[in-house]
């Protein structure tokens, strides 16, 4: 199937994600090819904006948990649910949208997700006290809309750039991962305290998007050939995957959605580095939901802080969290992509343990922050900071992981499957599950 790959006559009649019926003339933006290069950096930094605004919305809500939570009366479980019906949806649409965008036009797929998710996120900004179950039906609809965008936009990338090169992208691409989520904290609080109602917090991401859309429309080819002669399809440990990959073997028929999964499902490194990122995402949906609230708690048993009885409540850990959120995030993918790139030359299994080493000393970090808040906040602020670092490694080196053992034509699949698998089993229930145990302790 990877044959196609290095002919040229199919390269230009190929379009991975972009499938037109057969006959159908697909227009295609003209680009000058004296300058490939920049072509390649726009799209880039277009894609990248697009990540900064998806979780900026992502995380508007945890920055004003309290608020929200005040405004509605909610309990912790009812308030831990935003989160939950957000991920649920954002989850099950995933698979959807990385069907669609190994068949068909991948640009359209992201203007579509783009516009409804900021149209969405807008039209809640106006919801009153007494619709909550419209409030949390809204978050759902804005996580089906940023399922269309991680889903695809990763694979532009892999289009784009060879293996090499690669890395380093999308290092870039996910480092707006952390740096979006803390500008969603920075954001909500920021305007939540500035105009004294928090709702103004979700009618800027939606001029955002708008920008996004159309910087997209005009600046990212209709279609984009891959820039990688031939795919490489190999394991973790360096040896060559199954028959499938065999080069010299034309492409003749396109698989079914029933045969990529299994094949995938046979496929050790993507399932594996799949059931590590979904531990992730769990930490991160917990740590994402809860944080500025927990803090505000333990600063409130100390004795530090007052307790917020007006409507627009103190914002303080909510800013800080989001940058720490910021830096953390920049430094720890920035470090996990260059300690890949370097260690990978010397042995073929660095990704892997790159991601076990980080996520472990993670984990000691992030407990040695639950117990310290008991007694000093401060530090819990410097312990909470080494733990996104290191879980912040992960990001960019995972996804790599993904692209380097899942063949093309299969890579949106791959992406949605370990989107879905991830955030079913982590981030999905863990905000719920947190709130619920709260109530009961």
């Amino acid at each position: 199937e990877d044959t196609g790959l290095q002919l040229q006559p199919l390269l230009e009649a190929q379009n991975y994600g972009a499938a037109a019926r057969e006959g159908a003339q697909c227009p295609a933006v003209s680009v000058p090819r004296s300058s490939p290069a920049m072509r390649d950096c726009l799209v880039v930094a277009v894609l990248c904006f697009g990540n900064l605004i998806n979780f900026m919305d992502w995380f508007i809500v945890p920055g004003i948990l309290l608020d929200i939570q005040k405004y509605f009366g909610l309990s912790d479980g009812k308030t831990g649910l935003l989160q939950t019906v957000f991920t649920l949806c954002y989850m099950l649409a995933a698979p959807i949208f990385g069907y669609l965008g190994d068949r068909y036009n991948r640009k359209i797929i992201l203007g579509a997700g783009i516009l409804f998710w900021s149209g969405v996120t807008l039209g809640s900004s106006f919801i009153t006290e007494s619709y909550y179950r419209i409030f949390v039906l809204s978050r759902g609809l804005v996580g089906i809309g940023t399922a269309s965008y991680s889903t695809i936009a990763p694979t532009i990338i892999a289009d784009l750039f060879e293996e090499g090169k690669r890395t380093t992208v999308l290092s870039i691409f996910y480092i707006f991962i952390p740096v979006g989520s803390g500008c969603g904290y920075v954001l909500a609080a920021g305007m939540a305290k500035g105009t004294g109602d928090w709702h103004w917090a979700f009618r800027v991401t939606p001029c955002m998007g708008g920008l996004a859309l159309v910087l997209l429309l005009l600046l990212v080819p209709h279609r984009i050939q891959r820039r990688t002669a031939r795919h490489r399809a190999l394991s973790i440990s360096g040896t060559r995957r199954g028959a499938d990959e065999t080069p010299g073997v034309p492409r003749t028929a396109k698989t079914t959605w029933c045969q990529d999964v299994g094949s995938l499902a046979k496929n050790c490194s993507f399932v594996w580095s799949s059931l590590g990122l979904t531990a992730m995402a769990f930490v991160t949906g917990a740590l994402g939901t809860w944080v500025p609230l927990f803090l505000y708690r333990a600063q409130l048993v100390q004795g530090t802080v007052p307790p917020c009885l007006q409507e627009s409540c103190n914002s303080s850990n909510s800013l800080i969290f989001g940058g720490i959120t910021i830096g953390t995030g920049i430094l720890g993918v920035i470090a996990g992509a260059e300690a890949a790139r370097r260690l990978r030359k010397i042995y073929s299994k660095a990704d892997p343990l790159i991601c076990a080493t980080s996520m472990f000393i993670s984990a000691l970090c992030l407990y040695t922050a639950l117990m310290v808040a008991q007694t000093n906040i401060l530090s819990t602020f410097i312990f909470i900071a080494f733990g996104e670092l290191f879980l912040s490694v992960n990001w960019a080196v995972v996804t790599d992981i993904l692209l380097y053992v899942v063949t093309p034509r299969r890579q949106s699949t791959a992406i949605a499957l370990q989107i879905l698998l991830s955030h079913l089993l982590g981030d999905a229930g863990s905000p719920y599950l947190i709130g619920a145990v709260s109530e009961l302790l």
